[in-house]
């Protein structure tokens, strides 16, 4: 199985973290699913993502209740809390609510924690396929900072590849479409250490391909570093460039810097991951992060800025917001059909100039047009400019406001636009002569 044939395109839906946290249940999966494939699946958005701790019975914010029993098989797999889930019950996972959304013609994603649970380590709990235990795979020092369900899994150790196989055929049985592996995509790889997540990376890919269902492998948290790029196209179909992205300035604007190193990564099945679109009603039961249900404090300018970043540079998009809560606004900024087709007719995005104030990227589009995205980072309107010579290109050119629909005129040497304060101007050139 080819693994970049499974996305093709940047994957486009809704991850309930940004709402949820590890509260998200059954009846909250299946409105937004009705939401999306009632008034976004036209657009292209599709995928319909359980994030966190869906195996906790008591799981209330992003406050995890630390060493809590966790529901999990006699093979020492986590199955999703019937309290929550109910239509998991008599050993049914996730296949009625992974039926449910892909009748209404969308797929269906899970988070899960690197590793292996530690109360069946501690348990000593049995691991489908080998003699090997749950107490033989682990290694009790490869743990999670910030969350206390998981140890690491010692790749070297017989079962360890039985017990990642099992795990994913499970998930296949459930019909998953989309894996989001955290805990995975960090900063602290040690390449040549033997428990490292480099490798058990690796073990999920074999899994992957084992169970024969295709599913979109994405990792996360980040940031992921540039020394493992390689690594991560290979394996992974999208991993995480920075740690969890919020609704905050600053955190946008480093994100130029991230877009801007990754660039020359982003192929066919391997997408450098922006992360969340925290816009819209987000925050609903997120008191570890936010003590208060909120609309996105992104201002509007701020938002058509991460919506034009990612698409330009063609980054995953995952909705974080209630969808059910969307305004007419919002709704707007996610279905225009000329600014999302950059995520599937667009090659080669780069940062081609950037000063104090103003960042300008350029692609290139199937049918010889260019895309062009002015960028004001700082705090007074800008009239930025940019000699076609810059970009590389010669004549005359008819500019279209992909964000209006508007026409915005011809230009032949130098294309000069004003842009609002942390707003952005999203343009498509067409050759004229």
């Amino acid at each position: 199985m080819d693994k970049n044939q499974v996305a093709l395109t940047p994957p486009m839906g809704w991850n309930s973290w940004d709402c949820y946290g590890a509260s998200v249940t059954e009846e909250i999966l299946k409105k937004n699913a009705d939401y999306m494939s009632t008034n976004l699946k036209k657009y292209g958005w599709e995928y319909i993502v359980c994030d966190i701790q869906w195996y906790e019975p008591r799981a209330k914010s992003t406050e995890y209740n630390a060493f809590f029993p966790l529901e999990m098989d006699s093979y020492s797999r986590l199955i999703p809390a019937v309290k929550r889930f109910p239509s998991a019950g008599n050993g049914q996972g996730f296949r009625p609510i992974a039926d449910y959304i892909h009748s209404l013609g969308l797929k269906f994603g899970i988070h899960i924690m690197r590793g292996i649970p530690r109360q069946a380590v501690h348990q000593a709990a049995a691991i489908k396929g080998t003699t090997a235990t749950a107490r033989d795979i682990a290694h009790p020092y490869s743990i999670c900072s910030w969350n206390t369900d998981m140890y690491g899994v010692n790749p070297d150790a017989d079962g360890a590849q039985e017990y990642y196989n099992s795990l994913f055929e499970l998930y296949a049985q459930w019909t998953v479409d989309y894996v989001k592996v955290d805990d995975i995509c960090v900063t602290e790889y040690k390449p040549h250490d033997p428990y490292s997540a480099r490798r058990e990376i690796e073990m999920i890919r074999k899994a992957i391909d084992h169970c024969g269902r295709p599913m979109v492998l994405s990792l996360s948290p980040g940031p992921a570093v540039l020394s493992e790029a390689e690594h991560l196209s290979e394996y992974a179909n999208m991993w995480r460039m920075t740690g969890d992205f919020w609704d905050n300035w600053d955190q946008l604007y480093r994100m130029f810097d991230y877009c801007n190193d990754w660039s020359p990564f982003v192929k066919e099945g391997c997408w450098p991951d922006c992360d969340m679109l925290p816009l819209g009603r987000i925050g609903i039961n997120t008191p570890g992060h936010n003590p208060n249900e909120r609309d996105t404090n992104f201002t509007r300018n701020e938002q058509i800025t991460m919506m034009t970043l990612w698409c330009i540079f063609r980054s995953p998009l995952m909705i974080g917001s209630e969808l059910t809560a969307l305004d007419d606004w919002t709704v707007n900024l996610l279905t225009n059909e000329k600014v999302l087709r950059l995520l599937k007719c667009s090659r080669g995005a780069r940062q081609v100039f950037r000063s104090y104030d103003t960042v300008i990227w350029l692609s290139d589009g199937e049918d010889g047009s260019k895309y062009i995205a002015f960028f004001n980072t700082g705090f007074s309107k800008t009239a930025p400019g940019i000699n076609f010579m810059n970009l590389g290109i010669r004549g005359t050119y008819e500019m279209i406001d992909l964000w209006s629909g508007e026409t915005a005129g011809e230009y032949q040497q130098r294309i000069t636009t004003e842009v609002d304060i942390h707003g952005a101007r999203l343009f498509q050139l067409r050759k004229k002569s």
